[in-house]
């Protein structure tokens, strides 16, 4: 999602984010350079090997929300949130969903903008357009976005990825049924052929089946995720299950930012969805299954992601992060709200043990990685106008030509009647282990495209057929000119034959997985897998088949299939225990009351602090520890010097909104980090709590001059309960003050969040709450800390 105007974390206005035309202004005589709308040759034949993040360095300033698709020109495309994308250029006014292209997913260039204060269509009232998401369907793009002035979505279609544009206008009824905010929208094609809307903000997202021509919600409205700050949902299919990738906390304050990426995954498009600790996206209670975090290097707030494919068959995140040390972007258009700088991130998405991950578990990449592989081994978009690098074999092999159209540009056609197959293959072998697609369409009733694989002759390869005839996904192999069996999977009644359908092969040792989607968005509406004889699992040459006319390929090629990462990096553990900063409140004296405690008390003993057992009982304080409030007591001790960890074990049950207990580390009121237990209300659930844990930091911010003006930010971690164990892990360099937060509900399995840092001060204290409203207890079992 976009910014609104800064606020208490635990109580987020959204008035503000039906925000004026003045901020919709463009300073249209400031253009820059930019590319033609439409492309006019071919993708580049060599694509980068590496990059460094942010992809869009160098060609704008901030990208927020980036959503991709490969378009059938064979380029890439990105469309981004509303920003003032070159304020460093001197343009004061921002662009209108932006458009940026690449032959490589890493080099970008401004491609345009899908509307201008010219041509927005008066139905928007002049509201901004945040959070695209863009599809193929039916032979045309479709890109849906927010408009937050009128709490809908809307959509427009366009014959290429760069327009022109036409409106559709508002895809949700009033009211829509969903009790959310309702913006950060994204498309859903289920293997049935039924098209899905996913939509929602602060705190609920929800889904719906859309009409026949995915412009209108048609179904009734399911509840499929439900947690404070929730947002941002990206559905994709992978094997049996549904990932719903979503983000939670704050997405745009800055250097106080602790937006995260997370996934739950059920086995039905409306869930239930359950995270990677089994609770339910909709239990009022913060979640595991964190994909994306700030790590501790330069980037935070992570989040607002989609999905795309490179032509290996690796999976990246796209999604936006913030520079922690340019966090800010000047007010556009006259406006005094800054902005946050978020520019575009693709890093390696990895699927570990049936669970996305970024990197194994690294996080967000600074340094140069290795880039997507987005040029084929053997293949061609075509856009060059020739067929130099294949031939033709079988069936009619004078009847391949090229033909042109707006979109595609440059495509293979055959029009030829017959049979018997005819091959269009390349010149040179793809490897055994492959990835092989082509955009293909039959626009003939009897007629058949296919992809091949492992071609050695007319005798022995590997043939997916979308087969018009059969209305289905037909796969063949065939070894010494025997058939080794036809295998079957049906497309969705409604299956477009005349638009553009991607078919992929991937073919891993003897195994073969097909998908046929429309855009290569892990939303495929047919797969089929089989194993392969030893015989057919080789190397062999691509390339593309047909039965009949009718019949149109483009974008065909093969790639080494990628090797997938199977194992997360390690996870640090504590190491030996400190017992001189750890206390097991094994005493009848209260920390802190005694001259010889090595705990004391900041603003004096708590009252309803007592000793319990073996534990430290606190009733939570009708005082508060933030910004300019800081009225709580804090029960400190001194840290060990160098790295460590901070655990403590924590019985609490908060039954009013903002009853918090748990763990600080403390400078003083305006400079800590904390991980508590806390309870929230949810922004749209009519007096609802949610249960979190919640990491949170304060400090000054870094772009003020001087950085006195203190802020505070918030992240959440797994899942909480009655008892829980939280746990800080400190680190410390010459600038930066580093800190981690993990949670537990049973002291064995960890949930890991992401990282805050601040600036190096004085030296951090140990310490406890138990504040905000009175009314809850906490029960501190004990205090650990632990070498890291």
């Amino acid at each position: 999602m976009t910014q609104t105007a800064g606020s208490r974390p635990h109580h987020p206005s959204r008035a503000r984010l039906a925000v004026t035309t003045a901020l919709c202004a463009l300073t249209l005589g400031l253009l820059p350079p930019a590319t033609p709308t439409t492309a006019t040759a071919a993708p580049a034949a060599q694509a980068a090997t590496t990059y460094t993040n942010p992809v869009t360095k160098g060609t704008v300033d901030t990208f927020p929300d980036p959503t991709m698709i490969r378009g059938k020109d064979g380029y890439w495309y990105a469309y981004g949130t509303q920003n003032p994308v070159f304020q460093s250029r001197g343009e004061d006014g921002e662009r209108m969903l932006p458009i940026l292209r690449s032959t490589d997913m890493v080099h970008w260039s401004y491609a345009g903008q899908v509307f201008t204060p010219t041509n927005q269509p008066a139905w928007h009232q002049g509201s901004r357009l945040w959070a695209p998401d863009i599809r193929y369907t039916n032979g045309e793009y479709t890109l849906y976005y927010s408009v937050p002035g009128r709490n809908n979505i809307g959509v427009a279609t366009a014959p290429t990825p760069t327009g022109p544009w036409t409106d559709k206008g508002a895809v949700l009824p009033t009211p829509s049924g969903c009790p959310t905010f309702n913006i950060d929208q994204a498309q859903f094609t289920d293997k049935n052929g039924d098209p899905y809307m996913y939509w929602g903000s602060y705190d609920t997202i929800c889904a719906a089946r859309l009409n026949g021509d995915r412009t209108r919600v048609e179904s009734a409205v399911t509840q499929v995720a439900k947690g404070r700050r929730m947002e941002g949902g990206f559905v994709v299919r992978r094997g049996a299950y549904y990932y719903l990738f979503y983000s939670d906390a704050g997405c745009c304050d800055g250097a106080f930012s602790g937006y995260q990426v997370k996934v739950g995954r059920a086995t039905s498009p409306t869930g239930p969805f359950q995270d990677d600790e089994g609770v339910d996206l909709t239990s009022l209670t913060s979640k595991g299954g964190i994909v994306a975090g700030a790590n501790g290097n330069r980037w935070i707030g992570a989040g607002h992601n989609s999905l795309q494919t490179d032509l290996s068959g690796q999976d990246w995140l796209v999604y936006h992060g913030i520079p922690s040390e340019q966090p800010d972007l000047e007010p556009a258009s006259g406006g005094t709200l800054k902005l946050t700088r978020r520019p575009m991130l693709v890093d390696r998405l990895d699927w570990i043990d049936g669970w996305p991950v970024l990197r194994a578990g690294a996080g967000p990449s600074q340094t140069q990685q290795k880039a997507p592989v987005t040029s084929w081994d053997v293949g061609s978009t075509f856009n060059n106008g020739s067929l130099a690098g294949w031939h033709a074999e079988g069936a009619g092999p004078g009847e391949w030509s090229l033909a042109d159209d707006q979109d595609a540009r440059t495509y293979v056609t055959r029009t030829a009647t017959g049979t018997e197959p005819a091959l269009l293959v390349s010149d040179k072998a793809a490897p055994a282990d492959v990835r092989a697609e082509a955009d293909l369409k039959v626009t003939t009733e009897t007629g058949a495209a296919g992809l091949t694989v492992g071609y050695v002759g007319r005798d022995n390869y590997v043939v997916a057929w979308l087969d018009r005839e059969r209305h289905a996904l037909v796969t063949d192999v065939l070894v010494g000119g025997t058939s080794r069996g036809e295998q079957l999977t049906a497309l969705p009644s409604g299956f477009q034959w005349s638009a553009w359908r991607n078919v992929a092969v991937e073919v891993r040792g003897t195994h073969m997985t097909v998908e046929v989607s429309a855009d290569r968005l892990r939303d495929a509406v047919a797969t089929q897998e089989r194993d392969l004889p030893a015989a057919a699992a080789r190397a062999g040459r691509a390339g593309i088949a047909a039965r009949g006319g009718g019949i149109a390929a483009d974008n065909v090629g093969a790639a080494r299939l990628y090797t997938p990462v199977t194992k997360r990096v390690a996870e640090p553990a504590p190491g030996k225990l400190l017992p001189a900063y750890s206390d097991e409140f094994n005493g009848t004296t209260v920390p802190g009351t005694a001259s010889s405690s090595p705990w004391t008390w900041v603003r004096g003993r708590a009252p309803g602090t007592g000793m319990t057992g073996s534990s430290l009982s606190w009733a939570t304080q009708d005082a508060d520890l933030h910004l300019g409030t800081n009225t709580a007591s804090v029960l400190t001790r001194a840290a060990p010097a160098g790295d460590y960890t901070v655990e403590t074990k924590v019985d609490f049950a908060p039954d009013q909104g903002n009853q918090q207990a748990g763990v600080v580390l403390y400078e003083n009121d305006d400079r800590y980090f904390k991980a508590t237990h806390t309870a929230l209300p949810l922004s749209n659930g009519n007096g609802s709590l949610v249960n979190v844990t919640e990491f949170a930091k304060e400090g000054e911010r870094p772009t003020t001059t001087p950085p006195t003006a203190v802020a505070n930010g918030p992240m959440f971690g797994g899942p909480t309960a009655d008892t829980m164990w939280i746990r800080l892990s400190y680190h410390a360099d010459l600038v930066h003050k580093e800190v981690r937060a993990s949670t537990s509900r049973d002291g064995k399995n960890w949930v890991r969040t992401g990282v805050w840092t601040l600036p190096t001060g004085k030296p951090l204290k140990i310490g406890l709450v138990s504040m905000n409203k009175a009314g809850a207890v906490a029960q501190f079992d004990y205090v650990r800390t632990y070498r890291s």
